[in-house]
């Protein structure tokens, strides 16, 4: 069989170099992405996905010269790795913040015990239909194409090969991370504030009538006021969620300069 001639194997071989230092960044961001990253998908269906991905990426990525020695491409990939690693990251944070939200609402009003195994993460069942309905608010408001908005806009900011700042780099995460949880307690207030007011007047109550068994008339009355409140809020509290996830992807990720 005769072989490529050279020029066209050269070419090849920097289209399969370029498109491979792109996968790397963009296989590690979509193992985390939401809706497309979660556990219930098959390993083979993210994989497809990574690669459908850098498709779309690829060609728009300005390619750089290959390293010259085994160590320079080890130092590369590790970069482009950690790079995708921390987009995912920020970006999953916002699943966090749902289940943590959910977490701290059940709490409050007496239904973190209800199926509480319902998914693979052990969480409560509000936790786990307020992650249910925000991907599935993600995915229809064209989830696909908000992220490879963000994969491009971050190889503008983070180019192949750059080096970021490790200290700027944490300050970041640890902002993210506070960002994530100043979410999750939005996301609950509702249920803390119906929690006290709840508490308060059993207090109130117990002191008024100490013969009155108020446990029993208050546990019921809590888990269906949580019920109740659920019902009507979930619609309010993934709008607020589904807003901030699209104003990072509009803010550029709140990504480092």
């Amino acid at each position: 069989m005769m072989g490529l001639p050279e020029g066209v194997a050269e070419l090849f071989g920097a289209v399969f170099w370029h498109a491979a230092m792109v996968f790397l960044r963009v296989g590690a961001l979509v193992t985390m992405l939401p809706a497309f990253g979660e556990r219930a998908v098959p390993a083979r269906v993210r994989l497809a996905m990574a690669v459908a991905f850098t498709a779309i990426v690829a060609p728009a990525v300005q390619t750089v010269a290959p390293p010259h020695d085994m160590l320079g491409y080890a130092g590369l990939a590790l970069v482009e790795t950690t790079i995708g690693t921390a987009l995912g990251f920020s970006l999953r944070l916002f699943i966090l913040a749902l289940q943590t939200g959910g977490t701290i609402a059940a709490q409050s009003t007496s239904l973190s015990q209800i199926l509480g195994a319902a998914n693979a993460d052990p969480s409560p069942a509000m936790g786990h239909l307020l992650v249910v309905g925000g991907l599935a608010l993600a995915v229809m408001t064209g989830l696909h194409v908000r992220a490879a908005e963000f994969m491009l806009l971050s190889y503008d900011l983070f180019p192949i090969g750059l080096r970021p700042d490790a200290r700027a780099v944490s300050a970041w995460g640890l902002g993210r991370i506070v960002d994530a949880f100043a979410l999750a307690f939005l996301l609950a207030a509702p249920f803390v504030i119906a929690s006290f007011i709840y508490n308060l007047a059993l207090g109130v109550i117990n002191r008024a009538m100490p013969q009155l068994m108020v446990a029993f008339v208050g546990a019921p009355a809590i888990t269906w006021g949580g019920m109740a409140l659920l019902l009507v809020t979930a619609p309010v509290l993934l709008a607020v969620w589904l807003r901030e996830l699209h104003g990072f992807f509009s803010a550029g990720g709140q990504l480092l300069p």
